[in-house]
């Protein structure tokens, strides 16, 4: 990380304003060579200095810079930023002229993966930016700044703490028995704390469930037979003609998408094909997309019509549908009623009318108890969300439970301690206390170019 490295930092086309960013050693020095104005290398930190860029003699643009010096800065070394007129030939113009008097363009990511290296971020903090950059709800956003703020690398930080604390107990323990004032670590004591810590553990996993649904949303598929009203059901929720309706069986071939926010909670709705037996071979394409969908979504809208009775292959696509998370629909209230719903489990039914628009306020209330969103909603949003971070959390869950059957069959305790290190090296590896090369460029090159 000796070099200096620039990129533009704003979306490139036309604005108000480019921000193209420099840092480094040289970063300083680099840019007061192209800006006519005070001397760069003299003013004070964290300062806007107005001037212009030059190209020898010849004006490239008016500009405002920021000098900030290290250590105080994002990445902990200087960092110049140059604000200059939007538009992709100015910014360019400046982006060149950096570039060949000595810096280097920057990958993506690359501003961000030295505030990591240089200790100003941890890996959870990372990631919390490209959350907060690709946040769409309110809650997500909160929930990213959260992670920002380092309050759910505390979490792990802290149960690494406990750990650290058992092993220097036993190493002392071990190797200074003669010190009777050091706690003595006993089985029951080591049973105690193993378990306190993997109750910790299994709460912020259980939790993480929320920030999922948080960060990503909730998929959410409408299914049901040709005919009943599904179309109809995904415009009046996105309130978007977006889905072909008509009266004719099967005019849904494809899968069409929408998005609802409800009080934060992004759903992403699909509507399907309608689920029937059929030899038109487009059609059937459809209905194994359907399928498919099912299986993939996290809630199943199932909607049936008021003025026909169930039929048996309705009973069979619900039988197949028993164990996932769903809500029976039942539209075109406004219609006389035909359907046998006393079949139906009553506490999970919704009646609706997509033509008079009538039940659509139930059904989003209902949404929201199934996902307990009126719980997430009191809660910090102190969430774990990374796939990478809970698929570490999981494997240290594993291996707590293995402690826990080596305490109850009596394993030497510096047999325990090896496996309490392991644990505590994986914990580290949520934050970024140990890491690979490898990891590090899996995870920086989400980031856009300047960041």
């Amino acid at each position: 990380m000796s070099d200096t490295i620039v990129g533009i930092s704003t979306a490139l086309g036309i604005g108000a304003i480019s921000i193209i960013r420099v840092s480094g050693e040289d970063a300083i020095k680099i840019v007061n060579m192209i800006f006519s104005g005070k001397n760069l290398e003299q003013v004070k930190s964290h300062t806007i200095n107005y001037g212009y860029i030059k190209e020898d003699k010849k004006i490239i643009d008016e500009v405002l810079v920021s000098v900030m010096l290290a250590p105080k800065t994002f990445t902990r070394e200087n960092i110049v930023e140059i604000n200059c007129h939007g538009g992709i030939i100015a910014t360019n113009k400046i982006l060149e002229l950096l570039l060949n008097k000595g810096c280097r363009l920057a990958t993506p990511g690359e501003f961000s993966k030295r505030a990591f290296l240089n200790g100003r971020i941890d890996l959870i903090e990372a990631e919390g930016i490209i959350d907060l950059i690709n946040s769409k709800t309110e809650l997500a956003h909160e929930m990213s700044i959260n992670q920002l703020k380092g309050e759910v690398s505390n979490l792990i930080k802290n149960i690494r703490q406990k750990i650290l604390k058992i092993i220097v107990n036993i190493e002392v323990n071990i190797d200074y028995p003669e010190y009777e004032d050091i706690l003595e670590v006993t089985i029951n004591e080591l049973k105690k704390e193993v378990s306190e810590i993997k109750t910790e553990i299994t709460k912020i996993l259980k939790e993480s469930k929320n920030g999922k649904i948080i960060k990503a949303g909730i998929k959410v598929a409408i299914v049901g037979k040709p005919n009943v009203g599904k179309s109809s059901l995904l415009n009046k929720l996105i309130e978007e003609e977006k889905a072909i309706v008509t009266d004719i069986p099967g005019t849904t071939r494809d899968i069409v998408e929408g998005t609802l926010n409800i009080d934060g909670l992004l759903l992403n709705i699909i509507d399907t094909a309608g689920i029937r037996k059929t030899k038109d071979f487009i059609e059937n394409i459809g209905v194994k997309r359907s399928l498919d969908q099912i299986k993939q979504a996290d809630l199943i809208l199932y909607v049936l019509d008021y003025s026909n009775k169930i039929s048996k292959e309705e009973l069979k696509t619900l039988d197949q549908i028993k164990d996932k998370n769903y809500i029976i629909i039942i539209n075109k209230i406004d219609l006389e009623k035909e359907i046998n719903d006393e079949l139906l489990e009553k506490e999970n039914i919704i009646y609706i009318s997509t033509y008079l628009t009538k039940g659509f306020k139930e059904l989003k209330e209902k949404i929201k108890e199934k996902f307990n969103l009126e719980q997430i909603l009191t809660k910090d949003l102190t969430y774990l969300t990374s796939a990478r971070s809970i698929s570490i959390l999981k494997e240290v869950l594993l291996n707590i439970e293995s402690i826990e059957i080596g305490i109850k069959n009596n394993e030497y305790i510096d047999m325990i301690e090896i496996d309490l290190r392991k644990i505590w090296t994986q914990l580290g590896e949520i934050i970024g206390e140990t890491y690979e090369e490898e990891l590090l460029e899996q995870i920086f090159e989400q980031f856009c170019l300047g960041k």
